[in-house]
């Protein structure tokens, strides 16, 4: 039964879930496909740098990378906007070798008995992801029919934290900001989901880490009588 604040009528009318982080992890996939690029650049890229790339589209975080080694990037002129879509083509490809061995398996604890109970309950379910490969991730899941719509970098112009890829899943849901809740793991995403006006659940091993409204560290103890308790207490506060 979806969560009511009189038990008769929907409060939440959708969820929308960031991808890398939340769903599935491949950070690992991203960190070896851009630390490959990085290396035939003859940049250093540590697990820090890849930190920092949370969130960012591809082409920012080419930039990012590149800002590690500015003197190279003049020199060799790497920074031409041409040039760095063939950077970032190449990067992604080494990438898209790793997620076409993704399989059910690897989706983390929890999520797909969440995304279950969401269905059952009636609450719509989207994917907002700055990947402009989230379809092919949740399509190697095998979990795609667990959601409404998949919103990926392909239909944005703007990556978080500008809010219109939130915005964009809600109109796809057909819900209004206020019944819609954000499920996050990054900074940038948070703060998209704080400028869309979308109460955010953040995704993190610390409560501090996030400035969410709530800080889970995951899907495992946290279900529809969880995310209802949520509802109230943001709606109903001491």
């Amino acid at each position: 039964m979806p969560c009511t604040a009189t038990d008769e009528s929907p409060m939440i009318g959708g969820l929308i879930f960031d991808l890398d982080g939340v769903i599935v992890d491949t950070s690992e996939f991203h960190y070896q496909a851009w630390k490959r690029l990085a290396a035939e650049l003859g940049i250093a890229f540590t697990r820090d740098d890849n930190e920092k790339l949370k969130g960012l589209s591809r082409l920012e975080s080419l930039d990012t990378i590149l800002s590690l080694a500015n003197p190279y990037n003049h020199q060799t002129g790497v920074a031409a906007q041409s040039r760095k879509i063939e950077l970032a083509k190449r990067k992604n490809s080494w990438y898209l070798e790793f997620v076409r061995n993704l399989a059910p398996d690897d989706i983390l604890p929890g999520v797909e008995n969440f995304l279950v109970e969401c269905r059952q309950s009636g609450i719509k379910t989207a994917i907002a992801s700055s990947s402009k490969n989230a379809k092919a991730v949740i399509d190697s899941l095998a979990i795609s029919h667990l959601f409404d719509c998949i919103v990926d970098g392909t239909r944005v112009a703007k990556a978080k934290p500008n809010p219109q890829i939130f915005l964009i899943a809600v109109k796809k849901l057909n819900e209004k900001p206020g019944s819609c809740i954000i499920l996050e793991d990054a900074l940038a995403g948070v703060e998209a989901a704080r400028l869309a006006r979308i109460r955010c659940i953040g995704i993190a091993p610390e409560p501090a880490l996030l400035p969410a409204d709530l800080v889970i560290p995951g899907f495992l103890n946290f279900g529809i009588k969880e995310l209802c308790s949520f509802d109230r207490l943001i709606r109903n506060p001491a």
